[in-house]
């Protein structure tokens, strides 16, 4: 399935009294005199498939599969652009790791904290408040019932646990699923044909009931001689509708190209004044950077500089992610702290930091990257940086601007530096969308050529992304304002397109930026002229200001 397409995650909410929380005393659940509507256990439903945790570990299902029935409530969380082996291979790290069976606990390490981590390593969310965790401690005894339900939510012959060892049943492996998700979107995709070929079929014979009655009107104006053996009947073209429909791809046929064909043969069919999906605009990323070179530097940059063994394992697994090829899963825990100790630590060389950061924007253009930004969950230690980048050296900032730029390569990863889930870093409230903007404004406006190339090119990679106007609401205007600063410069052309374009885009998002547009100025009518394309996104700001 194509990240691009999106996935729906969906919040799977039960009762685990069943409804009988909210009639029993207080004194039975020990909850301080709090008013109870339920005992809640989460799942997170994603790629058709029910993800839960319990005293058994990190355990799937199908959706509505455990013992627990239909579910009491369907939260729709939203999309995720997360290729599914990535969430695989992230499922088994947290099953590894911080969500073993040994570290469950009913209270403190729950269900709901484990649905609230994965929906925002998919698209951002968090539970509603409500949910987690629960109003107050339950003394032991009352611990047991529903800690006993948790362990038992799923028949032995429909788990599939993702714990230490890695057990699977056959029918459930990674590889089974992948099969299922593709035999159903071929299901889906040659249903979508079939509609499409009615709906030509309807359309070819419209324009043929269009053409024959223009020919009775022509046949009507100008009577043919009374010899002539055509007539309206034997001269329509009465194969053509049935050579059009025989042309189209049969079943079988799409069934063998598979889903992505039978949807191109699909898309092919349609009349060309039907409206299709916008495609994803694509990101301004800077690909001529060599990530063995940049490893090369780094650890050229270290020679001399004492590595304890885990800091010598995780430049081992730099080079073997980088260099080598080798998947996310060769980065370790220790991996992020590491990279946090090359960018902070005061008595390391500048060049440390920039080799640093520069093999982080090769490792940027990579889809699986995104597995290593969720390690950061915690810590936050890559945007906690970036935050304080305006008061690094320019050499630095160029750096960690580069890096920001390149990991719009990828939806998943573009999706992280927008998330807008706040954390606390040095005694300041932040979000990843918040750091983000914050070197986005400073490097646009910069007076370096180099770095106002790198923030006018993240400027238009932020404002040009499709995301939900929620994301926008915070920032549309500090970002609008740093372009009508911007416009004030008398920028290059390219520079003028990125700028108007994310204008243009903001404008869309937020009605405050049209009104600064007006107030604030300049007027964007100035720079009609400069080129074709910039004249396009002119206009599309003037039907936002007027």
């Amino acid at each position: 399935m194509a990240a691009e397409e999106g996935v729906n995650v969906d919040l799977y909410i039960y009762d685990l009294t069943n409804g009988f929380a909210s009639l029993l005393p207080q004194s039975i659940l020990g909850m301080s005199g709090q008013h109870v509507e339920g005992v809640w256990h989460t799942a997170v439903v994603v790629y058709e498939r029910e993800f839960f945790y319990g005293g058994g570990g990190v355990t799937s299902c199908a959706p509505g599969g455990t013992q627990l029935g239909p579910p009491h409530q369907v939260e729709r969380l939203g999309q995720t652009f997360v290729p599914f082996q990535v969430f695989v291979d992230y499922i088994q790290g947290l099953a590894t790791t911080t969500y073993t069976a040994a570290a469950f606990r009913l209270l403190e390490h729950n269900c709901n904290h484990f649905s609230d981590e994965v929906a925002q390593f998919l698209c951002g969310a968090r539970l509603p408040k409500r949910l987690a965790p629960h109003p107050a401690p339950l003394t032991p005894p009352q611990c047991c019932a529903p800690s006993a339900l948790l362990d038992a939510l799923v028949p032995p012959q429909a788990q599939a646990v993702y714990a230490s060892g890695v057990r699977h049943s056959r029918q459930e492996s990674p590889e089974f699923r992948t099969l299922n998700c593709q035999i159903e979107e071929a299901r889906v995709a040659s249903a979508a044909l079939e509609q499409r070929r009615s709906t030509l079929a309807e359309k070819l014979a419209r324009k043929e009931r269009r053409r024959e009655k223009k020919r009775r009107k022509m046949l009507q104006a100008e009577p043919q001689a009374p010899d002539s053996t055509t007539t309206p009947e034997t001269s329509a073209p009465v194969g053509g509708m049935a050579e059009a429909v025989e042309a189209l791809p049969r079943e079988e046929e799409v069934s063998r190209a598979g889903p992505s064909s039978a949807a191109a043969a699909a898309a092919d069919l349609l009349d060309l004044d039907e409206p299709r999906a916008k495609p994803r605009e694509p990101p301004i990323v800077f690909k001529d950077i060599d990530g063995a070179q940049e490893y090369e530097r780094l650890a050229k940059a270290l020679e001399g500089v004492e590595l304890s063994g885990e800091e010598k394992q995780s430049l081992d697994e730099l080079q073997q992610y980088l260099v080598a090829g080798e998947g996310s899963w060769v980065l370790g825990d220790e991996f992020l702290a590491f990279i946090s100790r090359l960018l902070n630590d005061s008595s390391l060389s500048e060049e440390v930091r920039v080799s640093t950061l520069r093999c982080l924007a090769a490792c940027a253009l990579r889809e699986d990257v995104s597995l290593l930004l969720h390690q950061d969950r915690r810590q936050h230690a890559l945007l906690s940086y970036a935050h304080r980048l305006e008061d690094r050296p320019l050499a630095e900032q160029r750096a960690g601007a580069l890096v920001l730029c390149n990991l719009f390569e990828n939806v998943s990863s573009s999706e992280w530096l927008l998330y807008i889930s706040e954390w606390e870093a040095n005694g300041q409230t932040l979000s990843n969308i918040r750091a983000t903007t914050k070197v986005c404004v400073h490097s646009c406006l910069s007076e370096d050529p180099e770095l106002r190339d790198l923030g006018t090119a993240l400027m238009y990679n932020i404002a040009t992304k499709e995301v939900k106007t929620v994301v926008f609401d915070e920032v549309c205007v500090e970002l609008a304002m740093a372009l009508l600063q911007l416009l004030q410069s008398a920028p290059s052309e390219e520079h003028l397109y990125r700028a108007t374009s994310a204008l243009a885009r903001l404008a869309a998002h937020s009605h405050d930026v049209p009104q600064l547009v007006c107030l604030v100025g300049p007027d964007p009518a100035v720079y009609r002229g400069t080129s074709q394309r910039v004249d396009e996104q002119i206009d599309l700001i003037m039907k936002r200001v007027k």
